[in-house]
């Protein structure tokens, strides 16, 4: 039987300063942009898309209801990285059972961001 849903493929951010936005994320994430235009960057983490659009009318609070998770291989040590880099915690590291640890920060722009390391999940 043919699947319908092929996977995740985009995750998008909106942020009032696109250039900042382009400059954390790319520090955060050691990558520069594949594709870099006023109106979208899109950086390729791992075979999946972070997006960034500008936000033409930022509202004062963000959904938090969405969290899309990063993997990641050390929960702690870029939950760390991220605080320094000038994010705020969400989500301080758990460990959630089956050797699975998440956690999440915000942006500086309000975003929910979060990672996490599961061993047991496999791309296919």
């Amino acid at each position: 039987m043919k699947k319908d849903f092929l996977g995740l493929r985009t995750a998008i951010y909106k942020v009032r300063d696109i250039n900042k936005a382009k400059e954390w994320y790319s520090t955060i994430l050691n990558i520069k942009p594949y594709f870099d235009e006023s109106f979208y960057v899109g950086f390729n983490v791992g075979g999946y898309e972070l997006g960034l659009q500008p936000d033409e009318n930022p509202s004062k609070e963000k959904s938090e209801s969405v969290n899309a998770y990063w993997g990641i291989d050390d929960v702690k040590g870029v939950y760390e990285k991220l605080l320094d880099a000038g994010a705020s915690s969400f989500e301080k590291p758990t460990d959630v059972g089956g050797g699975i640890t998440i956690a999440s920060v915000k942006d500086p722009w309000g975003n929910v961001f979060g990672i996490i390391h599961n061993p047991n999940f496999i791309l296919p």
